[in-house]
This record gives structure tokens, C-alpha cells and sequence, in this order.
């Protein structure tokens, strides 16, 4: 990827996943909305300009190329074209609304999942202790519905913070300033999991990781206090972590 399209692929990132996604904006591709509507070239349209799209859609924004969004999202163009009836190369245009998910799985199918995360494809439903604690140490802020996005875990500064699950890193870097050194990992299409508040990153954008794995070192927030925040989004929405790691002291 040339430095242009990687800057472009981490700004859409920034713009769609955290900036959106974390804070609740509507300009999102998980709100909820109607269907999309075939626009016949190519991609979709909905009735607003500015209504929400349909969870697993994006609206195209002033800049985008279709391989930034491939990037942003974790998936590859050329899947993004063929969801979309477009050519590989093919050029959007700002409002056109574009799946980023694959379309629904067959009938009788399976849906893919992690290997060692329990329920993890499509439409699945919070397993307890599926994930690994990312950091062992007393939670400092729960999860609230509607208030707070995650949890945060308290830590000693430079202790080393665990891979959730296995997956494959679609963020690392330092780009908003309110999660610090960022770390964003994608184990299928319907779970994510978010490490904030780092010193230091241990890994970049396309690795891929096992469970336990170190990916970071605990960092301190504005108080000094060393913690991570920890965040599972389920579908694009944000859950408890606490439904999905063992139990404390299991």
C-alpha cells in the first residue's frame, strides 16, 4: 500500500470506527436505518443524503477510495467491488453507499468463525470467558449502556497487554488523542476488540495475532494511573467485555 492510500485507508478509520462508531455518531454503517436500494451503478443509495445506513453499509465521504475503505473496514477491494458490482479500480462518488460486510451467509451454512472464540461468526451472542483478559487487574470503570463504550482495566505502566483473541490488527497508531496509543484487532465479521490507552504499540496495521499474544504495554491516563481501555464491539455496537472474559478469579 503507498504511504497516500495508507494515510487515506487510517483516516477513514479514524473518521468511520473510532471517531463514529466509539462516540455514537450517526455517520456510521452500523446505524439503524432501511435497507439500502440498488442504485444500478454500482453501490446504493438511501433516501437521505444524510440518514443512517443499514449495520454492515458505508456512505462515501469527500476522499475515499475504495481501497481505503477496503482497508478501513478489514476487508479486501476486490471483495468490496464484487459485493458491490463494481470493477476493481472503479472510482465513488461522494453519498454512494457501499457494502463493507459480506452479504448474508447461505441458508444451512455455518458462519465463519475464530478458531478458540466460541460463537464468534455472524450473529452470535455473547459467550463468557470466550476472550481472554487483555490485562489482569481491577476494573476501574465499568461498562455503562448508552454512557461508556468499554471497560477500563487497571495495570502497572509498562506491563504487557494480551491479544483478546486471535485475529488480525486492522489499527495501530496514535492518531486520537482521547484513546492514546490505539490498538484495534478484528477476529471475524461480527467481533472486535479495541485496546486504548498504551505506551507502546507491539504491533502494526495487517499482523495477524494469536490469543495472549503481547500487543502492547500498559500506558497511564491523564491522572498517572496506569489502565487500558478495553472495548468489544459485537456487529458494529458496542458490549460489556465483562460478558464475554472469565469471570473475575475464574
Amino acid at each position: 500500500m503507498t504511504k497516500k492510500s495508507h494515510r487515506l485507508a487510517s483516516q477513514v478509520l479514524f473518521a468511520v470506527f473510532v471517531a463514529a462508531a466509539f462516540s455514537g455518531c450517526t455517520i456510521t454503517p452500523w446505524g439503524a436505518s432501511p435497507e439500502p436500494y440498488a442504485n444500478g451503478s454500482g453501490g446504493y443509495q438511501t433516501n437521505g443524503a444524510t440518514a443512517p445506513v443499514a449495520a454492515g453499509y458505508y456512505r462515501v465521504n469527500p476522499g475515499d477510495t475504495l481501497p481505503g475503505i477496503a482497508a478501513a473496514y478489514g476487508q479486501r477491494p476486490q471483495d468490496l467491488a464484487r459485493w458491490n458490482g463494481l470493477a476493481p479500480n472503479a472510482s465513488v462518488t461522494v453519498g454512494q453507499v457501499l457494502r463493507v460486510a459480506p452479504p448474508p451467509v447461505v441458508a444451512g451454512l455455518p458462519a465463519p468463525g475464530v478458531p478458540g472464540v466460541p460463537g464468534a461468526g455472524a450473529g452470535a451472542v455473547a459467550q463468557q470467558g470466550a476472550l481472554m483478559w487483555p490485562l489482569r487487574g481491577p476494573v476501574l470503570k465499568s461498562f455503562v449502556p448508552g454512557s461508556s463504550k468499554g471497560i477500563v482495566i487497571g495495570g502497572r505502566i509498562g506491563d504487557p497487554v494480551k491479544a483478546a483473541a486471535a485475529g488480525r490488527v486492522v489499527y495501530a497508531g496514535t492518531g486520537i488523542e482521547a484513546y492514546g496509543p490505539l490498538i484495534i484487532i478484528k477476529h471475524s465479521d461480527s467481533l472486535i476488540t479495541a485496546y486504548g490507552q498504551n505506551s507502546t504499540l507491539l504491533v502494526k496495521e495487517g499482523d495477524a495475532v494469536s490469543q495472549g499474544q503481547t500487543i502492547g504495554e500498559v500506558g497511564a491516563d491523564s491522572r498517572g494511573v496506569g489502565s487500558i481501555q478495553f472495548e468489544v464491539r459485537q456487529d458494529g455496537h458496542p458490549v460489556d467485555p465483562l460478558a464475554w472474559l472469565p469471570r473475575a478469579g475464574g
